[in-house]
Parts: C-alpha cells; sequence; structure tokens
C-alpha cells in the first residue's frame, strides 16, 4: 500500500507456505496471485512482453507509467466526441474483420483541447474498453539533461510498448513535438520532431498510440499529418455539465443542480469536480447537508460575477427548469420584482 511491492509479495509467499497443510487451496490461490501479478522490472509480463521497463540513462528513473486498469466510469463526452472514441475501439475489437475487407485499424489517434475536459480519462477507458495496459509517457523523464538522449528515450519507450498490444498515452505532446520552425527553440529539440514522425510512421495496428496536447497551435504541422484520427474535446455545453454534476453531486441534490450547471458555465469537467469536492468536504467538516454547502459556495461565486451575467443566469432559470420564482430569487438574489419585470419585457 505505501508502494513497496517486494514487501507485499514476500508476505504473500509467507501466508501461501503458512497455508500449505492446513488450507492447501488458499496457498495455491496466494502462489497464482503471485505468478500473475505485475513486476517491477517486466510489468507487461502478463501481456506478452517481458522486457524491462525502459529508463533513463542518466537519472534511471522509469520513462513510462504502467496503468493496471480496473473497473473505468465512463467520461462524460459530447456525442460527436463519444462516436470518435466508440470507432477507434470497435476499429481495434474488430480488426479481424477490417482485414478481410483489406484495412487496417487507426494506430495513431490525437486528442485536442484545454485542460480538464476528459482526454486522459477517454484515454483510460479506450484501455480498459480494449482490455490492454495503458502505459504513459513521462515527459518529465524523457527530457534528458543530456538532449542528444533525449531521442533515445522516446525511442526506447515506443519500442516497449510496440512489443506488445498496449494503449500508449503521449500526454502533452506539444512539449517535444513543436512547430520546427519556431526560432526560440534549440536544434536538438527540433531534432525530436523528426525522431517522433519517424516512429509513428512505424507504429504496430496491434497497438494504439494516443497523444493529447492542450496546445494545438505549437505542434508542428507534419505531426497532425501523421495522425488518422484527431478529436477535439471542447469544454461542456450545458447537458454534459449537468450528466457531470449528477455524478459528482448524487441524485440527491438535483434542485441545485440547474443552479450549479448556469453558474459554472464555461468551467472544464475538472473545475467543475474541484468545486464539488470542496463542497464535500465543507459538508463533513461542518456536519451540514452537502445542499446547503453547493448552494452556499455557487452563491458565494454568483456575487463575484457582474449584475447582468446574474440577472441573465436567473432569467434562463426561469425559463429552462422547473423552480419557482420564489425559489431562482432565493438562489440568485434577484428580486422577484425584478424578475417579473423583465419577464414582462421579453
Amino acid at each position: 500500500m505505501a508502494g513497496r511491492q517486494q514487501d507485499v509479495q514476500t508476505l504473500v509467499q509467507r501466508l501461501a507456505r503458512r497455508y500449505q497443510r492446513s488450507n492447501s487451496g488458499l496457498a495455491e490461490d496466494l502462489r497464482g496471485l503471485l505468478r500473475s501479478a505485475p513486476h517491477l522490472d517486466a510489468p507487461m509480463r502478463e501481456h506478452g512482453n517481458a522486457a524491462p521497463v525502459p529508463l533513463d540513462g542518466d537519472s534511471r528513473q522509469s520513462l513510462i507509467r504502467t496503468d493496471h486498469l480496473g473497473p473505468v466510469t465512463p467520461p462524460v463526452l459530447t456525442r460527436p466526441v463519444r462516436a470518435q472514441l466508440e470507432q477507434l475501439r470497435d476499429e481495434h475489437r474488430l480488426q479481424d474483420r477490417l482485414r478481410e475487407a483489406g484495412l487496417t485499424p487507426s494506430r495513431a489517434g490525437l486528442f485536442v483541447g484545454p485542460p480538464g475536459v476528459g482526454k486522459t480519462l477517454a484515454a483510460r477507458w479506450l484501455a480498459n474498453e480494449l482490455k490492454v495496459p495503458l502505459l504513459v509517457l513521462d515527459l518529465a523523464t524523457v527530457m534528458s539533461s543530456y538532449l542528444g538522449r533525449t531521442g533515445s528515450n522516446i525511442r526506447k519507450v515506443l519500442d516497449y510498448a510496440k512489443a506488445s498490444p498496449s494503449v500508449l498515452l503521449l500526454d502533452e505532446l506539444d512539449t517535444v513535438a513543436k512547430r520546427r520552425d519556431d526560432e526560440a527553440e534549440v536544434g536538438e529539440l527540433k531534432r525530436l520532431v523528426t525522431v517522433l514522425l519517424q516512429e509513428i510512421d512505424d507504429w504496430p495496428a496491434s497497438s494504439l498510440l494516443l497523444a493529447a496536447t492542450n496546445h494545438g497551435d505549437l505542434l508542428d504541422p507534419a505531426v497532425w499529418r501523421r495522425f488518422d484520427v484527431i478529436i477535439n474535446f471542447p469544454l461542456p455545453g450545458p447537458a454534459e455539465l449537468e450528466e457531470a454534476l449528477m455524478q459528482y453531486c448524487g441524485d440527491e441534490n438535483t434542485e441545485v443542480i440547474d443552479f450549479l450547471v448556469q453558474v459554472l458555465a464555461g468551467y472544464s469537467f475538472a473545475d467543475a469536480e474541484r468545486f464539488v469536492m470542496t463542497a464535500k468536504r465543507k459538508a463533513v467538516l461542518s456536519g451540514e447537508r452537502l445542499f446547503d454547502t453547493l448552494l452556499a459556495s455557487a452563491q458565494e461565486h454568483f456575487r463575484t460575477m457582474d449584475h447582468a451575467d446574474r440577472l441573465q443566469i436567473a432569467l434562463d432559470l426561469m425559463q429552462d427548469s422547473e423552480l419557482s420564482q420564489r425559489r431562482v430569487s432565493e438562489l440568485t438574489g434577484v428580486s422577484r420584482d425584478t424578475l417579473r419585470r423583465r419577464q414582462r419585457d421579453r
């Protein structure tokens, strides 16, 4: 639990020996756990890849994180984004059908969008759906202090991911794949783009390469052309934000969710979740109902907005929700007289 995997394995081995005579079935189950558990030196062994995790030659730190997934809650996404992800999943699930038609599945996908809109969650969901490990490139370690070795580090990671079915996520792609006409970058970093393009061109259909960026405008134009699928992740609209807030808040807080959707318009999923989690912690520490802390936090944020925006939110609530005029007035602090007058003007 503290990250000391070898200590846990030693304990399980002792338990297996202890129960060998009194409960041989349990002892065999424990040995089975040890045989199937990922090893620190070769976590992909169970997927046919016995190679050790690639390390940076200078720091000896692991260049990737291996995520052995459990159940993953489907991310809240717009319909176009969900449709593109589901097709990407089905292409890899049904490769035989594509092969019969002389086609291959999409090998590489690029996720573009602002922070907190579900790009990494979508990669986790895809890996879980395909029942393969998710490998995440650690860009903090791949950028070696000796720039000449950074290209070698990237090749190590991609070669490791190619060796067995997996989903490899290159997060913050713009860190290494910047435009080659950017005069502010040194020549070595420009050469990294060439290395990356060559590796993407050589990517096998047995694995899926995903890349994510918050700054698509920084990417070299040649990088865009290498990806079979480009998925733009927008900020959530009202429908997506409402669905996400229902997950975060629970069904018992539906009355305040209409208000939250209005107040948190323009927020990312990550920002909205952070807002709700802060209210949940406050509710636990104060002994208040979650509904009350959510409402108080939303009203506090609401009061920082200018009058025109606050009035518009109040009118939208009147029109789009089932809340009464009195309740909208209580939530927003906009007087009922003002609401009546503006409704007549409409």
